[in-house]
């Protein structure tokens, strides 16, 4: 029908952000705090008010004796149940109602309600007069099962009769234009508004602002509200929602301000809430939780919906103590039963990294549907706990919780973020021999970039054949990581053919191929996509540039490494901590302790001292130029160490022959429950050659097998130091 073939108009929106609200200013300020929330305590509960219900018993009742019109309405109007319904459509047909205008309208109405279409279409097309009412009867409960170019239909046919249309008709009218997204349409029965001389009527207009916001036309919705005579709350509250449906959450926060302003209209809970999530949805959490504590003072108290829109800019800042004051709230009010509060708790620690309470919220309080258990197998994987991600999984099944592709992806992109790249080529098979599933693009290009981590260009290949089956190679998910895989496996030729095929490139899949270049010491083609990137309006950013450094680090042009540096810091770009620990390694093998210095200086001004990576970098760069007093103090400043960091420093005592306290320092990662690889081994072995203590040595030796770390033969090369040192050659050989 006409409808489905109207284009909506396209929606522009203002990329520039107004001043923050009221929490220190947006450009180099730091992160800040959140506003701690005015929760009110919670009112004691009233007993429990019970409203009458009627029984079918006591409906029947009112057909006992004489019936009139009035008595069939009274049934029909609250009836929810279809069975009652027939019954008492078939006392209407026996007590000579056949034909009832009134009566027959509200059997229609009633089985729209009860969800039975067909048989409102049946008492519709059987109707020999038909009133405004049936007619827009038939077209509400149209619109109510989504049945909306049919409902279109009918109103077009409701214009040919000689009926006129009163203004009650049009919202309905509306509500199914914004269904269809169709403006243009809505911009007709803009007109016929005007026509028949409603537009003064205030549900009317309240629709038409609905309608325009929902359709993208937010002018359009603005110039209605301007124009109306009289405007109540809902009016202002259709044009909030406009606007956040639009992303000019400042502008609905302006609207929010005008309602007192203009209309001396008090915003309320609804007000507050479309603005909170509108600020929410479209990231701006800080603000979000400003505006909630703003609403908490003004004397509202939120709902489960405003605090299920909320606790997402709760999780993403990471503000645990903010998120443990909601839950309280929640539980004080009792909006435990409500899923998404839930959900939005459990999600709430997920990102706080507090694993036990959000499993405590899953078990106990959690709706146990996909997405509960989605989230929390991606909180157990975050927090490295692989054997709960996947027995919880398993669980799905027992459960009867049906697995979609999206929990699948959960479970195989953790295995990937975990290094568990075998693994999640496995799970991979298993999802492909699971009926009724079917990879993404998101599930390819986890699975390339396994392979990418593997350097496994067969099973890369594999993927890459199935994802053009698919037809989801030139995807720029897929693409990237088909572009990064065959990069890391020297395969140049075939990176550049992946490339070639993605649809829409986007600034990673630059980045990607760029990177494959600089890896493979290719300058020149480097220098060469620079400038095509930028022929194709992207510009690079920093991800690009440290590309080209690692590229310029790995192939040993440590020179150019310093230079390209020299030329970000005057450019606008902004060195990250992986520029910054790049460099460093540049200058370690450089030997250039004052260029290490300048970088380390750069660290601390740029508040990257404590990151462990700038950490474990900068203790390699001191020990290897001989300052082993700075690199301890690098060591000392690491926030929260890791095995990186560690295996640095262990490197730096036996570098500087302190045997006995790399031995002291080996312990110490034991105890902590640090895991050790090749590395640490290799380093602790060569400390136990400078303390001489030959009985340790063998045992660290000794102990590689309780972690699984197979002896190479630098590993044996030390061993054979050591005993030869003590005299004890024929334990060497």
């Amino acid at each position: 029908m006409a409808a489905r073939t109207l284009e909506p108009l396209p929606v522009t929106v203002s990329p520039t952000k107004p001043p923050s609200l009221g929490r220190g200013s947006g450009d180099g300020a730091g992160p800040r705090k959140a506003t701690a929330i005015p929760f009110p305590r919670a009112r004691r509960a009233r007993g429990p008010t019970h409203a009458a219900q009627l029984s079918h018993r006591t409906h029947l009742t009112l057909l006992d004796g004489p019936v009139d019109s009035y008595a069939y309405a009274a049934i029909l109007e609250p009836c929810g149940c279809p069975n009652l319904g027939r019954q008492v459509h078939g006392h209407a047909l026996k007590c000579g109602f056949r034909g009832h205008e009134f009566v027959e309208t509200k059997l229609l109405q009633m089985y729209g309600k009860c969800g039975r279409l067909d048989d409102a279409f049946r008492v519709f097309d059987e109707m020999p007069e038909r009133n405004l009412y049936s007619w827009a009867g038939i077209i509400g409960a149209c619109l109510d099962h989504g049945f909306s170019e049919e409902g279109l239909l009918l109103f077009r046919e409701l214009q040919l009769e000689d009926i006129e249309l009163e203004f009650f008709l049009f919202p309905i009218a509306m509500k199914m234009c914004s269904g269809l997204d169709a403006v243009e349409l809505g911009r007709q029965m803009h007109g016929m508004v005007i026509k028949y001389q409603h537009l003064s009527n205030i549900y009317v207009c309240n629709a038409l602002i609905d309608m325009y916001g929902k359709c993208g036309s937010l002018e359009d919705a603005k110039r209605v509200l301007e124009s109306m005579p009289q405007r109540d709350r809902v009016s202002w509250n259709s044009v909030i929602t406009a606007c956040i449906a639009n992303g000019m959450v400042y502008e609905a926060l302006e609207y929010l301000e005008k309602m007192l302003r203009l209309d001396s209209l008090v915003p309320n809970l609804v007000s507050w809430s479309a603005v909170i999530g509108g600020f929410a949805q479209n990231g701006y959490d800080e603000e979000a939780i400003d505006l909630l504590a703003r609403m908490i003072i003004e004397g509202f108290e939120p709902n489960a919906r405003t605090l299920a829109s909320v606790l997402p800019s709760c999780a993403r800042l990471r503000e645990l103590k903010l998120g443990r004051e909601i839950h309280g709230y929640i539980t004080r009010h009792k909006f435990m039963s409500n899923s998404y509060v839930v959900n939005g708790l459990v999600d709430v620690y997920r990102r706080c990294r507090d694993v036990r309470s959000a499993a405590n919220m899953f078990e106990y309080f959690s709706v146990q549907n996909e997405v509960a258990y989605n989230t929390m197998m991606v909180a157990y994987l975050e927090n490295g706990e692989i054997s709960k991600a996947r027995a919880l999984f398993n669980r799905m099944e027992q459960q009867g919780v049906k697995k979609s592709t999206i929990s699948w992806n959960s479970l195989i992109s953790g295995y990937v973020d975990n290094s568990l790249f075998r693994p999640a080529l496995e799970l991979y098979l298993c999802m492909l021999s699971e009926e009724g599933i079917q990879p993404d693009s998101f599930t390819l290009g986890s699975v390339v970039t396994a392979c990418a981590n593997m350097a496994s260009l067969r099973q890369g290949k594999e993927i890459h054949s199935h994802a053009i089956v698919l037809g989801l190679h030139s995807s720029p998910f897929v693409g990237g990581a088909l572009v990064e895989m065959y990069s890391k496996c020297h395969d140049i030729i075939a990176a550049q053919l992946a490339f070639d095929q993605v649809a829409e490139r986007d600034t990673t899949t630059w980045n990607a191929l760029i990177s494959g270049y600089s890896r493979c010491d290719e300058i020149e083609n480097v220098r060469r996509l620079l400038e095509r990137m930028k022929q194709d309006d992207f510009e690079p950013n920093i991800y690009t540039w440290n590309s080209i450094l690692a590229g310029y680090v790995e192939n040993g042009h440590h020179d150019s490494a310093m230079i390209l540096f020299s030329d970000m810091q005057s450019s606008s770009l902004r060195p990250d901590a992986y520029t910054i620990a790049m460099i460093l390694t540049a200058s370690s093998r450089l030997g250039t302790m004052d260029r290490g210095k300048q970088c380390h200086a750069y660290s601390i001004r740029s508040e990257y001292e404590s990151d462990v990576y700038i950490g474990a970098a900068l203790v390699d760069m001191y020990a290897k130029s001989g300052s082993f007093v700075h690199a301890m103090r690098a060591y000392d400043k690491i926030a929260n160490p890791n095995l990186v960091s560690h295996n640095a420093m262990l490197t730096a005592y036996a570098t500087h022959g302190l045997g006995e306290e790399g031995i002291s320092l080996f312990r110490r990662i034991l105890v902590e429950g640090c895991k050790p690889d090749h590395v640490t081994f290799l380093s602790v072995l060569s400390c136990c050659v400078h303390a001489g203590t030959v009985e340790t040595g063998c045992h660290f030796f000794d102990l590689m097998a309780c972690y699984n770390v197979k002896p190479t033969l630098k590993h044996y090369t030390c061993m054979v130091d050591l005993l030869s040192r003590a005299a004890q050659l024929s334990g060497s050989i």
